[in-house]
């Protein structure tokens, strides 16, 4: 059992870190979005949080007049109105991040129901003036804040992008145009790739007016090369 043991010991039991030198950060989402009956719920994901609350044992100092007055009287009643003001901003920023969000879910239904390519352009503004709130308000809110969707984990800043007139007036979003841009490389003849004026011609045969260079800016930025550079014989 001993020399059992002893080999035991001599073992890696995480043998993948050797192949791997960065930490994994998991993200753990603020907010959850369900379908449930043919709607979708938005639900705040901190049920397991404890919430802040003052202590009633210094409510109850508080209220006892006979102990303190002057500057200490001052001291304790500055301290319980910052304990109750944190406490109500912390509140009104939950609300805040369920109705931008419940907003953005009803803005971008088509996304949830079909993929990325039917995401619609969306501001920070626009959702500012839905919501009554100033657009800088709107900004703190989905920085850096991730949401459970049924498409995956995504960051509130997914859902923003600007957008291109269609034919038919409709406005479609930056990013859709993108993830229709890298299927058609995907899915292109590697004999022959599609360049830039192709791909141009293609979506606008589907009513998407767009220009060539924005088909190179986009092309460049999903990190896709040219025509002549995927070309295999």
């Amino acid at each position: 059992m001993q020399k059992a043991a002893d080999e035991i010991a001599k073992l890696d039991p995480k043998p993948g870190l050797q192949y791997g030198s960065r930490d994994e950060n998991y993200i753990i989402p603020d907010l959850i979005v369900e379908k449930i009956d043919d709607r979708y719920h938005v639900f705040l994901n901190d049920a397991n949080l404890p919430r802040l609350k003052l202590s009633r044992a210094y409510q109850e100092i508080a209220r006892d007049k006979k102990k303190f007055d002057g500057e200490n009287k001052e001291f304790i009643s500055n301290k319980l109105n910052s304990a109750n003001w944190m406490i109500q901003a912390i509140e009104q920023r939950r609300q805040t991040m369920l109705k931008v969000m419940n907003y953005i879910v009803e803005r971008q239904r088509e996304f949830f129901e079909k993929g990325i390519q039917y995401l619609k352009p969306l501001t920070l503004r626009e959702v500012a003036e839905v919501i009554n709130m100033h657009e800088s308000t709107v900004s703190r809110v989905t920085n850096e804040k991730f949401v459970q969707t049924p498409r995956g984990v995504l960051p509130l800043k997914f859902f923003f992008s600007s957008g291109l007139a269609t034919s038919d007036g409709e406005d479609v979003s930056a990013r859709g145009i993108k993830a229709q841009l890298q299927k058609l490389v995907q899915e292109e003849d590697p004999k022959h790739p599609l360049t830039d004026q192709a791909i141009v011609n293609i979506l606008r045969e589907s009513g998407v007016q767009i220009a060539r260079r924005t088909v190179a800016k986009y092309r460049d930025q999903l990190g896709v090369l040219s025509a002549r550079m995927r070309k295999r014989v």
